[in-house]
């Protein structure tokens, strides 16, 4: 068998409705100059900007898919500003992006809501790209291995082993985005490895797909990607740039666009 490598960008608080579209058209002439096999590519823009990214791609017949960043975990209710499950789904969002360091950071998410917001994309049929990863404090005091496994064993919490190729891991080794200091390929590929291994505890790790997500650039993706354990990216910054992320597509191609298991 083998993984499709995924390449995911997560747009953040950037780009406007227009933004987006033509972002999607800009990357599309790229893609039609690519050659074959293409990794699967996802783009994560605002909610604003969610409905103009699905109808860009889908005019030119873009191969994208569109995610979003978040979601509530509960389908409907009282819960101002939240966007549920549902609603993605009515849109046409195949992925969503569930824990990410920022979240867990600035709005309080937990281990425990992340696995509430597991179960609901399953239920919704929206793909979880669910992050995970260690603090510069908890790296240099040699929690790594001990947080990164807590936080998968707890978003793993109920799910069926069934379900396991229907998620997507990120690893976001939080001290290594946007601080100047590096996560070296060989120790980005050994934590992967390690959300594999907790993954094969309890079901098939091989059939998930496990994403780097500590500033992956054009300048690290080809050594990244030629990893084992590192099926594609979570991409902040570089996707915000038509070429900058297509460089990284390339790349993806470059290595045959999956990973042999």
């Amino acid at each position: 068998m083998a993984r499709r490598l995924l390449i995911a960008g997560n747009w953040k608080m950037y780009k406007t409705v227009g933004e987006a579209r033509q972002f999607i058209t800009e990357l599309h002439r790229h893609l039609t100059g690519a050659n074959p096999p293409l990794p699967e590519i996802l783009v994560c823009p605002p909610f604003t900007a969610l409905q103009g990214a699905l109808q860009a791609a889908s005019e030119l017949g873009a191969p994208v898919h569109v995610g979003a960043q978040t979601m509530e975990s509960r389908e409907e209710g009282a819960y101002t500003g939240e966007i549920s499950p549902v609603m993605l789904k009515d849109m046409g969002v195949d992925f969503v992006i569930i824990g990410h360091s920022e979240r867990r950071e600035y709005y309080n998410e937990t281990d425990h809501s992340v696995n509430a917001k597991v179960h609901a994309a399953l239920k919704h049929q929206l793909t979880p790209i669910i992050c995970v990863g260690e603090s510069l404090e908890q790296r240099e005091s040699g929690q790594t291995d001990a947080h990164v496994e807590q936080q998968v064993r707890v978003a793993l919490n109920d799910v069926s082993p069934s379900d396991y190729p229907k998620l997507v891991f990120a690893y976001e080794p939080i001290w290594a985005i946007g601080t100047g200091k590096t996560c070296e390929a060989a120790e980005a590929d050994r934590v992967c490895g390690l959300i594999r291994n907790v993954l094969n505890d309890t079901g098939n790790g091989d059939t998930v797909r496990i994403l780097y997500g500590g500033s992956m650039k054009p300048e690290n993706s080809l050594e990244l990607l030629k990893k084992t354990h590192i099926d594609g990216g979570l991409i902040g910054g570089a996707s915000l740039k038509p070429d900058s992320f297509f460089e990284i597509i390339r790349h993806a191609v470059e290595t045959g666009g999956t990973v042999s298991v």
